[in-house]
């Protein structure tokens, strides 16, 4: 079914499928391809440290708007939809800066975790710390204790 050519033996003919047509001859290893060295149809990406002349650019006006938000309080023992929000908007430790993109999608985020986050142009309150937690039993035990 296949064939060997004179290049060394490496490249492979395939029989053209339907009727007629030449067989398909595929590059050997490490060779390339005639249409991706021209850059055809294949995807061509910058090299490293290169910057692409899209995100060069800036793109639109609106996109260049950013929101700087600091991680003041932590997340342990918040719900892990909480934590799950403090992760995708980046924050990896305490007192960590961010620069977010200004968008609803950030906006929400933000909202949702604002006893957490504090947003540059808007005060932050440390929210107090409760003096029972009352889903946990020992709690309950404590409250008929009177304590």
């Amino acid at each position: 079914m296949t064939a060997r050519s004179a290049r060394g033996g490496n490249a492979k003919t395939l029989p053209a499928r339907g009727a007629g047509g030449d067989a398909k001859t595929l590059p050997a290893r490490g060779e390339v391809d005639a249409r991706s060295a021209s850059g055809g149809d294949a995807k061509t990406l910058p090299a490293r440290g290169e910057v692409d002349a899209r995100s060069a650019s800036g793109g639109d006006a609106k996109s260049t708007k950013t929101i700087k938000a600091t991680l003041m309080k932590s997340a342990i023992g918040a719900t892990p939809a909480i934590r799950a929000t403090v992760q995708s908007l980046g924050f990896r430790r305490l007192n960590q800066t961010r620069e977010l993109p200004d968008n609803d999608a950030v906006r929400g985020m933000l909202k949702a975790v604002n006893f957490l986050v504090a947003v540059e142009g808007t005060p932050y309150v440390r929210p107090k710390r409760s003096k029972y937690k009352i889903w946990r039993k020992r709690s309950d035990k404590k409250h008929k204790r009177g304590h």
